[in-house]
């Protein structure tokens, strides 16, 4: 999975957007890159959410489910 990822990140910003002037730019480039791919990326397999949404309502619904099975 992390060599889909690495071709993806290559694919996408490194190869789309270079030549870099320096590691500083691709430093931030790579900060930038990350929030859109974690909070604002719609994804399919999500529901069409971000994934940081999805994983937010995942934790949610597990707490409700645990409280629930605590006060029975």
């Amino acid at each position: 999975m992390a060599e889909s990822f690495n071709g993806l990140f290559k694919a996408e910003l490194i190869r789309r957007y270079g030549p870099w002037k320096g590691m500083d730019d691709v430093e931030l480039a790579t900060l930038e890159y990350l929030d859109w791919y974690n909070h604002r990326r719609l994804h399919t397999a999500c529901g069409d959410i971000p994934p940081a949404e999805y994983e937010a309502i995942y934790y949610r619904h597990q707490q409700a489910a645990l409280t629930a099975a605590q006060t029975k």
